[in-house]
């Protein structure tokens, strides 16, 4: 038994478990912040500029696709949601920060420049 609690408690403590908890809980947060502004400012806006608020009551004769359309109407504003708030600014931070890097100039350690002297040394040496 205490075995399985060690093992237990290993596992747990492990980091890659606990980012990972960690990313679903703030991921869950977030998806409820994109939820609500697709459904309660998007959709809205969108259903006052066409005069249809909700297509679920959409039917094709017998066949009703009100609720296939919401569902994709919801998954392209989410989708462009995430897309304009999350993605496109870390796109932009990490090309800030690629570009930040190339233009700190990287000085060459002191083993380094050392052999350099010494291989320039051995250069002059050499040449006729």
């Amino acid at each position: 038994m205490r075995g399985i609690i060690r093992g237990f408690r290993d596992f747990i403590m492990r980091g890659n478990v606990i980012d990972l908890a960690v990313a679903v809980v703030i991921g869950s947060a977030f998806g409820a912040v994109v939820n609500s502004l697709v459904k309660d400012v998007l959709t809205p806006l969108i259903g006052a500029l066409g005069n249809i608020p909700d297509f679920s009551a959409l039917q094709v004769g017998p066949i009703a696709i009100g609720n296939f359309i919401n569902a994709v109407v919801n998954f392209l504003f989410v989708a462009a949601a995430i897309y304009l708030l999350v993605v496109v600014p870390m796109r932009e931070m990490q090309n800030r920060l690629r570009k930040k890097e190339e233009s700190t100039p990287v000085s060459p350690s002191e083993e380094v420049r050392l052999l350099q002297e010494i291989l320039e040394e051995l250069r002059k040496r050499n040449s006729p």
